[in-house]
């Protein structure tokens, strides 16, 4: 009988892969985790630290550092970052080498809520902690505010942080129990009355109509409020 020694080789050949890569596998899977690495995206100034995000990693796997590759739940690691209510989203992964890396994007304060139990309103409209690692320079909400209703305040607040000349004048938003919101300029005594806020940008162009002609002619500090709920006109009453 003929041996067809090209059919051995390609069968030891194929044996000695699988064992290759079977002993790689099972070394890639033991190595070690490394010190994790934080990366923020986005913002610069950081409301949540480094050593917080290092925290939470730790106490959601039984610390992550020098263990083995195959016992880290990262789904479990993801999930208890993004529960965190100052961290819009997060990815945690594992390189070849072992360096765990979890990237890392806050959320984005856009106003303040001052109360009993002040905490901010992010650029989505949901709730955001203070954080005691910086404070974000925003507008001031005061008021009849309920942390489980900020559509109004949040669209206002939405329509300053995004409009050039009210993010550099508004500092107050203040709502009444009503829901009729009024705002207060930097450097000006007089209040301004929004209102409901249909037709938004028809009254905030009558403010800043109001604003340049009583700038150009110095009326500024004889109004003690000014009313943009009609449609047509803006009303200022002098103090």
């Amino acid at each position: 009988m003929r041996v067809n020694w090209n059919y051995i080789k390609m069968f030891v050949l194929l044996l000695l892969v699988v064992m290759l890569y079977a002993f790689s596998n099972a070394k890639n899977d033991s190595r070690k985790v490394a010190e994790p690495e934080i990366i923020f995206k986005g913002e610069e100034n950081l409301f949540i630290t480094h050593e917080t995000v290092s925290k939470l990693l730790i106490q959601n796997q039984a610390g992550v550092k020098n263990v083995p590759k195959e016992i880290l739940d990262l789904n479990q690691l993801e999930t208890a970052l993004n529960l965190n209510p100052m961290i819009r989203s997060a990815q945690v992964f594992v390189e070849v080498n072992g360096k765990l890396t979890a990237e890392v994007e806050q959320k984005k304060p856009i106003a303040r809520v001052q109360n009993s139990s002040p905490f901010y309103i992010d650029d989505q409209g949901s709730f955001m902690p203070l954080s005691t690692n910086y404070t974000a320079r925003v507008p001031i909400v005061v008021g009849a505010i309920d942390k489980n209703n900020l559509q109004n305040v949040y669209k206002m607040a939405k329509k300053v942080e995004e409009d050039v000349f009210l993010k550099k004048h508004v500092t107050i938003i203040d709502q009444d129990s009503n829901g009729n919101i009024s705002l207060r300029l930097r450097q000006c005594g007089f209040d301004v009355l929004v209102g409901d806020l249909k037709q938004l940008d028809k009254k905030i162009n009558n403010l800043k109509v109001f604003y340049k002609k009583a700038t150009k002619e110095k009326l500024m500090d004889k109004y003690s409020r000014v009313n943009l709920q009609f449609d047509s006109q803006v009303i200022g009453t002098k103090s």
